[in-house]
This record gives structure tokens, C-alpha cells and sequence, in this order.
């Protein structure tokens, strides 16, 4: 079962990756440093680094699916 306060939800507008609201800020629309055409190495297993350009928060991503990206560590919930 995957643990939901690991996930931080994403929206992919055309080739950004955006989160609606900050986790760690609470910044609201935040382009992730992360490309679409990352997302199906993450999907195979790749670990990637994401840091935050708002509060320079930095998560583990492990995992992805088409509206969530699941993370090593708690995400703090709005």
C-alpha cells in the first residue's frame, strides 16, 4: 500500500511540472525542476532529487504516477 503522506500532487502543464501548493512554504503554483520525459525513469526505478525554488525544500522522489509523486519522507499536508 503506498503511504499518502508520502505523495505530494502534481498538474503537467504542457512540458512544466507544477504543484499547486507548496508542502513546506505553502507557495502557491510552483514549477518543480523536474521534466515530463523524467517521469518514466522514476517510473523505472530511478530515484530523483527535487529541491523547491520557492523554500529550497529538497525530496526524494521514488515513485510517479499521473497525479502524484511519492517521495522518501513525510510531506507535510496543507
Amino acid at each position: 500500500m503506498i503511504p499518502f503522506e508520502n505523495c505530494i500532487p502534481y498538474d503537467r502543464v504542457m512540458n512544466d511540472i507544477y504543484v499547486p501548493q507548496c508542502p513546506y512554504c505553502k507557495q502557491e503554483n510552483v514549477l518543480l525542476p523536474l521534466r515530463p520525459d523524467e517521469l518514466p525513469d522514476i517510473q523505472g526505478g530511478k530515484k530523483r532529487l527535487v529541491i523547491f525554488p520557492c523554500c529550497h525544500a529538497r525530496v526524494t522522489v521514488i515513485e510517479t504516477d499521473s497525479d502524484y509523486l511519492l517521495t522518501t519522507k513525510k510531506v507535510p499536508r496543507f
